[in-house]
């Protein structure tokens, strides 16, 4: 009788265990739903097999810049862009992501909807960025990275990058320009 029970269990537990399917939306420091960081450019066709991916145009070997992969839906939305490491190599990694579509969301819940003030609520910021056009907000717990538009700073950081962006000087209504993981 209990190895009847435990056996059920057991059963009940992997099959429970192999239905959770992976949100293709959730942003975790390894993964975007089935989208690795081990995940090499040759698997794209496999992951995205419901999207549109839009690869480099071959020939542009010589001019030693990474090509952006690009990933729509069928229906045309823009959902993710993706870096390789190594251009135009089908065996390279992805190096970075910059997400387009508002459904992707941190574990935290933070989307490229949301605001600076979202970010310090749910994050430890640990470093922010100046750059020509953009504040590049940095956090502890997680890979993801933020870019807050120079137009939504005050006015005396707008064209100055050599000055130092400290956390109180980004308006919590300030919005998310891009959201991105490096890997």
């Amino acid at each position: 009788m209990k190895k009847t029970i435990l056996s059920l269990s057991i059963i009940a537990l992997i099959l429970t265990s192999c239905s959770k399917e992976a949100d293709p939306y959730l942003v975790k420091n390894q993964n975007i739903g089935l989208l690795t960081d081990s995940t090499q450019v040759k698997d794209l066709k496999t992951i995205f097999s419901k999207d549109s991916i839009i690869n480099p145009i071959a020939g542009d070997e010589f001019t030693g810049t990474l090509n952006t992969i690009e990933i729509y839906e069928k229906g045309g939305k823009h959902l993710l862009s993706l870096t390789p490491k190594q251009a135009l190599d089908s065996t390279a990694t992805i190096s970075s992501i910059k997400f387009k579509d508002p459904r992707f969301k941190t574990e935290k819940g933070i989307t490229s909807n949301s605001t600076f003030g979202d970010i310090k609520a749910k994050y430890t910021i640990t470093k922010i960025q100046n750059s020509f056009k953009s504040a590049s907000v940095f956090v502890k717990e997680s890979e993801a990275f933020f870019l807050i538009d120079k137009s939504e700073l005050p006015a005396e950081f707008r064209f100055d990058m050599q000055k130092t962006i400290e956390v109180a000087n980004i308006p919590e209504t300030a919005k998310i320009k891009h959201f991105m993981l490096g890997w």
